[in-house]
């Protein structure tokens, strides 16, 4: 294990004698050591310890106190966090505190042993089982001949007492880093026994404030750490003096919340400005766009003219073939046929067809007139004119094939033709009717186009419904025709011989009647969508020639809906605003029910404190004219008269109350109890190493600590 340090300052033990005590202040957010009789603790830290490994060598290293993020930078902080040896002011984790007095030790100056008295701080009603581990810790680690502890509230109401500021009887109301308390004295010895806690204090203010500024700008949070919220608190939080009128104040007049309100302005850099190109960004842009398109433009000739080549020797091989072929006998056409893989001249003559029309669309000519085109159409089908008893039993099955595909193509050109002249005479019976009658002509496509709206808007909403069929929805199967339902039989059976269960598709001619009969019914299917929809729009047009604001509901498009624009993030986006939070976090001292804490506020613990103690009550009121406010929390603005008018509410009607502040709440526990070591008494008090030996952990169950002071 090793520790990173700051540098010590000279070295201090051989300035006193061996009998200098060494005074501790032992708070749960600093840590404050020095010399017995002097005025300011010698070392000063945060009580805290970190254990990061080093990114290099990856070693262990033992971090206490404050961290400069220098130095930090050199080790990974991601697999450890801060920790702190108490629990609400309780030290509980020993490991820690070894750490932190390694540390502070040698600040201090010590080498190997602490061969001087120590006088520790602790809070009040410590356990036994606490103060016994440290003394444990402090005689067989440190090996100091003798150990005191006494309470910083009474450290520090004593030391104010010297100063004026209290007298011997009053109130010492400590509000500290995890806890507040309330001790009364009595002829200038605590009341243990009346004195009065609850857990909250300095932590859960910080804790509270950055837990709200994560709730209002989550997407600061990274920015919002511990460090910086305890910046925050110490600088913008007040007690507001009624907490319901500020909050009033905030919600209703505006122009004074904003005077109240502080704000923390995060880094921001201003994004760049889109400045339009210049004519010289321009005209390069433009000349290697123009370079890259003459590129591609090569690129494309190249491969035409490579692919013109090829087509061109493809044909002339296949015009040379065909020479051979003309001039050979029967027999001689056979082996040339078979040497060339080739079936017919019929399949060679088909290639030549296609390679002259592929040569031609490369070159841009013209495929030729209709007739060529007719041609080509029926050469697709080469085995078609070849007769049965010259092809092979695989010829034979691509010929039914050929034949079943020519009778359909064949089909839809005779049923095209025949629409198209139906469509001729539908118009020319239109024509003759709008002449006779226009207004009962322009009714009746009104009509018809309503008609054939409903059913093409049914059949998108079945489809619809088909793709999103949920739980008790009327299923696909429900919605088909005959047609569909007769085709689904098909598939469903045609791979099938019902008499052995063995795949037989395909030894009967008659089973490729079967593709015939589903690929008409398709056709006429979907020939009957499209009819509807091709009519839709026709009787559409027709409509419009007579009223040109008619507008056909299946063409419009629905305008897309405009993209989200991202704001551009501004300097405001990055502008922390601290308004209610100032007041509403240093609430909780009086109020803990708003962070879930169930206990009494700092005012009401006085007057629980009171009502502890069995005295008469101009006793009571006599401790009322002397309350002492210490402690790091009540530094905050307005802390005075809140609580003034806070233990008003428990008081009887004009009774005397006088509270004053410490002289300095932060360091005056340390003097007090640097004042008391240096003093007479700091001897009667301690407890020696021989006593610990003797004695052990029993010795703290019957020990009076430092109480009389």
């Amino acid at each position: 294990m090793s520790s990173v340090c700051r540098a010590p300052r000279e070295t201090d033990f051989a300035r006193f004698p061996d009998s200098a005590p060494i005074v501790i202040d032992n708070g749960a957010s600093t840590f404050r050591i020095g010399w017995a009789g002097e005025a300011e603790p010698r070392v000063s830290f945060r009580n805290i310890v970190q254990r990061p490994r080093h990114r290099s060598s990856g070693e262990t290293v033992t971090v206490v106190g404050d961290t400069d993020p220098a130095l930090m930078k050199y080790f990974d902080c991601t697999r450890t966090s801060i920790r702190s040896a108490f629990d609400d002011d309780v030290v509980y984790q020993f490991e820690y505190m070894e750490y932190i007095l390694d540390y502070a030790f040698d600040r201090l100056g010590a080498t190997s042993e602490v061969g001087h008295p120590i006088l520790m701080t602790e809070c009040e009603c410590n356990p036994s089982f606490s103060r016994a581990r440290m003394s444990e810790l402090l005689f067989e680690t440190y090996g100091v001949p003798s150990v005191a502890f006494g309470i910083d509230d009474v450290f520090s109401y004593k030391y104010n007492q010297k100063l004026g500021n209290c007298g011997e009887d009053g109130l010492a109301i400590s509000c500290e880093f995890g806890t507040c308390h309330v001790v009364p004295f009595l002829k200038g010895q605590p009341v243990l026994g009346a004195c009065c806690r609850t857990n909250i204090g300095g932590f859960h203010i910080t804790d509270f404030l950055r837990q709200l500024l994560s709730l209002k700008y989550p997407y600061h949070v990274a920015n919002f750490t511990w460090e910086k919220a305890e910046e925050l608190k110490k600088e913008h939080c007040y007690i507001a003096a009624d907490y319901m009128s500020e909050l009033q104040i905030f919600k209703n007049n505006k122009e004074e919340a904003e005077g109240k309100t502080r704000y923390w302005q995060l880094p921001w850099v201003p994004p760049p400005r889109d400045e339009p190109p210049s004519e010289e960004e321009l005209a390069r842009k433009a000349a290697y766009k123009e370079k890259a398109g003459q590129r591609l433009r090569d690129m494309a000739a190249a491969k035409r003219s490579q692919k013109i080549a090829d087509l061109e020797e493809k044909l002339s091989g296949l015009e040379d073939l065909m020479d051979h072929l003309d001039g050979a006998d029967e027999s001689q056409t056979t082996s040339i046929l078979g040497r060339s893989g080739y079936l017919s001249q019929q399949e060679i003559k088909s290639d030549i067809l296609k390679a002259t029309q592929s040569l031609r669309k490369a070159k841009g000519e013209s495929n030729g007139n209709e007739e060529n085109a007719d041609a080509s159409g029926a050469d697709k089908y080469p085995l078609v004119s070849v007769p049965d008893d010259m092809l092979t039993p695989e010829q034979l099955k691509e010929k039914k094939k050929q034949i079943l595909l020519k009778t359909t193509t064949e089909g839809k050109l005779r049923a095209k033709q025949r629409r198209a002249e139906e469509a001729a005479l539908r118009e020319k019976q239109e024509e003759e009717r709008r002449t006779e009658n226009p207004e009962l002509y322009f009714d009746e496509l009104r009509a018809r186009y309503l008609e054939l709206s409903e059913k093409v808007d049914q059949r998108k909403r079945q489809k619809v419904n088909g793709n999103n069929n949920s739980s008790g929805a009327v299923g696909r199967g429900e919605r088909l025709n005959a047609a569909q339902k007769e085709r689904m039989r098909l598939l469903t059976t045609a791979a099938f011989d019902r008499g052995k269960g063995e795949d037989t598709f395909g030894m009967r001619d008659e089973d490729w009647l079967v593709y015939k009969k589903m690929s008409k019914e398709n056709e006429e299917d979907d020939d009957g969508k499209d009819d509807d929809e091709s009519e839709l729009a026709r009787i559409a047009s027709k409509i419009q020639e007579v009223d040109p604001t008619f507008v056909n509901k299946h063409d419009a498009v629905e305008p897309a809906p405009d993209p989200h624009k991202v704001r551009p993030l501004t300097a405001e986006d990055f502008r922390i605003a601290i308004g209610i939070e100032r007041f509403r976090c240093p609430e909780v001292l009086f109020q803990p029910g708003m962070i879930g804490v169930d206990q009494a506020g700092i005012d009401e613990m006085v007057s629980i404190s009171l009502r502890r103690l069995l005295e008469d009550e101009s006793v009571k009121e006599r401790l009322c004219q002397s309350i002492l406010v210490t402690g790091g929390s009540s530094l905050f603005p307005g802390m005075i008269p809140r609580l003034e008018s806070g233990i008003r509410q428990f008081r009887p009607y004009l009774a005397p109350l006088k509270l004053v502040r410490a002289a300095d709440p932060i360091l005056d526990a340390w003097r007090g109890a640097a004042a008391f070591a240096a003093s007479s008494k700091f001897g009667k008090q301690t407890f020696t190493l021989a006593d610990y030996r003797e004695h052990g952990e029993s010795l703290f169950h019957r020990y009076n600590i430092v109480y009389t002071l």
